[in-house]
């Protein structure tokens, strides 16, 4: 099928669960009611998506308060208990971040309850996403290893006994998020490529990484109103992803202003292209969808072309997010009657 859909990976959490419209959204409740809480939205957000006619759904990320926190919650060798403030993205935006303070190692299975309640509910292909070491590094302070490109291996190792457990859970397709891939450019050519490719090292399913300019909340909206008419970032570092053996890149395309003639340094790539913003609430029409859909196939081959968001839909409006998953189902479907 042409122009298969999936998401991003996030999606927002019901009432219910977390504060809305919140990035490290506080829980509403604790103990076994949480367990069953996270179970129930991650259900709902799997039925969500497969009525929208979603292909390749994700759990939502509904069990995780934070895409890099959620994978560090079962890590030995990290302070959750005495926080810092820290500058993200080359301080785009502070936070309050755990320290590293020891050696990490795996606790057990970071996301085997999220991943196998998904498979067990749907028939479609099933996406797990995953932070990718260089996001990580960038998310945490370090108190231990005093050495960044250490430290990111040493997440990669533990990221790789998750994926491929993942993988055995049946997933179809891992995903590793890296938006610090497009703030440093050079590192990710030293180094960050590498220590992707360790994160995935092994794995069958199908491997991604999803590079974007992170969501739509101010601090990121901020900052893009600063990169000028174009955003060519990505040039730098897409001939070293296309040497990579990751197989799909996913970029954001609808609203942007990344040249879409960049997807040509991606040859043989799938790209999950970005058809739907995630920092507006203007809800796409599926005309809109096909049409970026058509616009991109001038520099990718229509059978690489995956349709996604640009990026987590994480701190938005529950109506809003649902409404633009109705578009992405819709405007795939039209765009398959008019480039099938």
């Amino acid at each position: 099928m042409l122009f298969p859909t999936t998401i991003a990976g996030s999606l927002p959490k019901p009432e219910w669960l977390a504060e809305p419209n919140k990035l490290w959204a506080p829980w509403k409740s604790s103990g076994d009611e949480l367990v069953n809480a996270k179970r129930d939205a991650t259900l709902l957000a799997v039925k969500l998506q497969e009525d929208a006619g979603v292909d390749i759904v994700t759990e939502g990320e509904q069990a995780r308060q934070h895409f890099v926190h959620g994978f560090l919650e079962n890590i030995e060798g990290i302070d959750f208990a005495h926080k810092v403030e820290m500058g993200i993205r080359k301080d785009r935006y502070k936070a309050m971040v755990p320290q590293v303070v020891a050696p990490l190692r795996l606790k057990g299975r970071v996301h085997a309850f999220e991943a196998r309640t998904a498979r067990a509910h749907t028939a479609h292909k099933l996406k797990f996403t995953l932070p990718g070491p260089m996001t990580i590094i960038d998310t945490i302070s370090d108190s231990y290893y005093g050495d960044r490109v250490k430290m990111a291996f040493a997440f990669a190792e533990l990221l790789n006994h998750e994926a491929k457990a993942l993988q055995a859970d049946g997933v179809d397709v891992v995903q590793f998020d890296e938006p610090a891939f497009n703030v440093y450019m050079d590192e990710v050519k030293d180094w960050g490529i590498k220590a992707l490719e360790r994160a995935a090292e092994g794995l069958t399913c199908a491997t991604a990484v999803h590079i974007c300019y992170g969501y739509g909340i101010k601090a990121n909206t901020d900052w893009k109103q600063t990169l000028g008419g174009e955003w060519r970032q990505y040039e730098d570092i897409f001939p070293a992803i296309s040497a990579s053996p990751i197989q799909q890149v996913a970029i954001e395309c609808r609203n942007s202003k990344v040249p879409l003639e960049l997807l040509g340094l991606l040859d043989g790539k799938v790209i999950q292209a970005g058809v739907i913003d995630v920092a507006s609430d203007v809800v796409e029409t599926a005309e809109d969808v096909a049409r970026v859909i058509g616009d991109v196939m001038q520099f990718v081959p229509k059978q690489n072309i995956v349709a996604t968001t640009n990026c987590g839909m994480a701190p938005m409006h529950r109506d809003i997010a649902q409404a633009k998953l109705m578009a992405l189902g819709a405007g795939a479907k039209l765009a398959r009657k008019q480039f099938g």
